[in-house]
């Protein structure tokens, strides 16, 4: 049985399992067809989302898109793998006394910490206890491992990183990850930033499988 989180963090809106037939449940139901259907995403099983930098809607996006996948018979794991300020724990009401640092530190095992959420298909991965090293964890051994454990028992993985621009974590995840999305705000998100990021990604042996522009008119 889920436990409630017991920590502070914000929350983010799960209105693809809120409320199905709203414009916005509706958008991101686009995103996960564009998904499965792109040429580039056939055989895309690991997703990493993240953006330029916080507060432009990727753990949102994380949540709703993976989500969205499992509404449609997907069997979906999403990853709290923003260790650094993880939220979707408390998003769907499940505990983060243990999660994806406990597992990369060798304390529980894989199997111990997945829960099941709510929407069926969709099991979660929470961040874990903030640790002091998360980019030595995230690209050690052990989390090379866990990706391909995962890819052999779920259809799709969804993992939300820190923003890009502010840690190295998401790229170093892209790195092991099959794609990554990357999602811009309007009005909030500078070209220059975009721009920034591309060329990041371009260094790394990461895929751009596409962009995602939130809050548009």
């Amino acid at each position: 049985m889920n436990k409630k989180s017991s920590h502070l963090y914000k929350k983010v809106s799960l209105i693809a399992a809120t409320n199905q037939n709203c414009k916005i449940s509706e958008q991101y139901r686009t995103i996960r067809t564009n998904f499965l259907s792109s040429t580039n995403c056939i055989n895309s099983r690991t997703l990493i989302i993240t953006s330029p930098n916080g507060q432009e809607g990727k753990s949102t996006t994380a949540a709703n898109l993976a989500i969205t996948l499992a509404q449609q018979g997907k069997k979906v794991l999403l990853i709290d793998a923003n260790m650094r300020n993880p939220n979707l724990g408390c998003s769907f009401n499940i505990d983060n006394f243990t999660g994806l640092s406990s597992v990369l530190k060798g304390r529980i095992r894989f199997e111990d910490t997945i829960d099941q959420t709510e929407i069926k298909g969709l099991d979660l991965l929470t961040s874990g206890p903030v640790p002091f090293n998360p980019t030595e964890l995230l690209g050690s051994q052990n989390m090379e491992s866990l990706i391909e454990t995962v890819v052999g028992l779920y259809d799709v993985v969804v993992i939300d990183t820190p923003p890009i621009l502010e840690v190295s974590d998401a790229k170093i995840l892209a790195n092991q990850c099959d794609g990554l999305l990357l999602v811009l705000r309007s009005g909030k998100t500078k070209s220059a930033e975009a721009i920034k990021v591309k060329k990041i990604l371009e260094s790394s042996k990461s895929k751009l499988l596409g962009i995602i522009l939130i809050d548009t008119d």
